[in-house]
C-alpha cells in the first residue's frame, strides 16, 4: 500500500508545471540573450564541488554563516567531503583564477543554473532557487560598476519586470570613514554600523556614532540623498574623503534610463558583507523582496599566502519570484489527426508552430489543448 505522504516534497523545494515551466524557461532565455548581447560569455559550474575548495571561496567564509548553509556528503570515489552549491559566484572566481587566469582581462563571464541551501533565508522559504547573474573581472571603475548596473536592469527588463528599482549603497562607508576623517575604535564600529542598520538614531549616539547621524538622513530618492551625503562630505573634519565615490555614484545614476526608480542607502550592509566601495539592490513592481544585488569587491586570484586579489564586478539576479508575476503567454497548438501530412507539419513547425500529433482514434484535440486543427496542409482554427 502507497503512503499518501510519499510523494510529498522536501520543505522548501516545489513543481513547475505546465505552462508556468515554459514562462519561467522564456524569462531566464530573455536574460541569457540580454548577458550575451553585451558580450559576457556563459560558463556552466558543477552542482557540487569539494566542500574545501568552495567554502574556501564563499562571500562569508570569514563567520562561517554561507559555508554551514550547504549540504555536504562524501565522495564515494575520493572519500573527501563534496558540497552542493548555495552560490554560483565562488566558482567564478574558481575559474578565473584557475582555467582562465591567462584570459585577457577584463573578463566579462555570465552563468545560470540551480543553488540549493540547508535551510532558507530570511521570510523566503525556498531552500532551491535558480542564480543567473554577471561578472566582469579584473578592473574596478565607475564604467564598470555602470555597465553591471545598465545590464541587470536591461536583464530584468527583457525577462518582463516591470516598475524596476534599484538601491544604491557604499558597503565599506562606515570603514572609510573611522579610517580617516571620522576616526573610531575597531571595537567601536561593528556598533555603529549595527545602528546605521537599524537607523536608530538614539542608538548611533548611545554608542559614540554622533557623528555619523546624517547618513541616516541621506537615505531616499537619489538625487536629495545624493546631495544630503555631498553636504555631509563637506562637513566632515578632512572635508571631501567621499568625493570621488560620490562623483561615481551620480555617474552610474546618470547612465541608467529615466523609468528607472532610483534610490540611495549609503550605509546598507544586508547582503554586501563583502562588496566594497560599490553596491546595488534591484526590485520590480509586483515582487516582494529582492530580485538581486551587485556589486564591486575582489576575488582570490590563486591560492597560498601569496595569492594576490583580483577586483571585480558583478551581479547576482533570483528571477524565481518573477515567475510568479509574469503574464501569462498564450500559445496556439495544432492538433495533428491521424494521417496528417507530415511535410506540412514539418514546415509549420519550422515557421513557429507547436505540433500535437493523435496517436489514437479517441484523442481529442480540444481536450488536448489545441488551438487548431491541421487540415490538410493549413492550420484551422478550432
Amino acid at each position: 500500500m502507497t503512503d499518501a505522504t510519499d510523494d510529498l516534497l522536501p520543505e522548501g523545494l516545489g513543481d513547475r508545471l505546465p505552462g508556468d515551466a515554459a514562462r519561467f524557461a522564456g524569462a531566464l532565455d530573455a536574460m541569457l540573450r540580454a548577458l550575451d548581447s553585451h558580450g559576457f560569455d556563459r560558463v556552466d559550474p558543477p552542482l557540487i564541488e569539494f566542500e574545501r575548495s568552495i567554502a574556501g571561496r564563499m562571500a562569508n567564509n570569514n563567520d562561517g554563516v554561507e559555508t554551514r548553509r550547504m549540504f555536504r556528503f562524501v565522495d564515494p570515489a575520493s572519500y573527501r567531503t563534496l558540497a552542493l552549491r548555495s552560490d554560483i559566484t565562488p566558482q567564478i572566481g574558481r575559474l578565473a583564477a584557475t582555467s582562465l587566469s591567462s584570459a585577457a582581462r577584463p573578463l566579462r563571464l555570465c552563468y545560470c543554473g540551480p543553488v540549493v541551501t540547508m535551510k532558507p533565508s530570511g521570510l523566503n522559504p525556498a531552500r532551491e532557487k535558480t542564480q543567473i547573474g554577471a561578472e566582469l573581472i579584473g578592473i574596478d571603475s565607475v564604467a564598470a560598476a555602470s555597465e553591471l548596473v545598465r545590464l541587470a536592469v536591461e536583464a530584468l527588463s527583457a525577462a518582463g519586470a516591470t516598475g524596476i528599482s534599484v538601491d544604491l549603497t557604499m558597503p565599506d562607508l562606515v570603514d572609510v570613514l573611522a579610517g580617516g576623517p571620522l576616526p573610531l575604535d575597531p571595537a567601536a564600529i561593528a556598533n555603529i554600523r549595527r545602528e546605521l542598520d537599524a537607523k536608530d538614531a538614539g542608538g548611533l549616539k548611545a554608542v559614540g556614532g554622533e557623528a555619523f547621524l546624517p547618513l541616516i538622513h541621506a537615505t531616499g530618492p537619489f538625487a536629495n540623498a545624493i546631495d544630503k551625503l555631498a553636504a555631509f562630505d563637506s562637513a566632515l573634519p578632512e572635508p571631501g574623503a567621499l568625493t570621488s565615490r560620490i562623483d561615481g555614484l551620480r555617474q552610474i545614476a546618470a547612465q541608467l534610463p529615466d523609468t528607472i526608480r532610483l534610490t540611495l542607502d549609503p550605509t546598507e550592509r544586508h547582503g554586501f558583507e563583502y562588496q566594497s566601495w560599490f553596491g546595488f539592490t534591484l526590485y520590480a513592481e509586483g515582487v516582494r523582496g529582492a530580485l538581486g544585488r551587485g556589486g564591486t569587491y575582489t576575488i582570490q586570484s590563486g591560492s597560498g599566502v601569496s595569492a594576490e586579489p583580483e577586483p571585480a564586478t558583478g551581479f547576482t539576479l533570483y528571477p524565481d519570484a518573477l515567475a510568479d508575476v509574469l503574464q501569462p503567454e498564450t500559445r496556439d497548438l495544432l492538433f495533428l489527426p491521424l494521417g496528417y501530412d507530415e511535410a506540412a507539419a514539418a514546415t509549420l513547425r519550422a515557421s513557429g508552430w507547436r505540433t500535437r500529433a493523435a496517436l489514437c482514434e479517441d484523442c481529442d484535440a480540444a481536450a488536448l489543448g489545441c488551438t487548431h486543427v491541421l487540415d490538410g496542409a493549413e492550420p484551422t482554427a478550432l
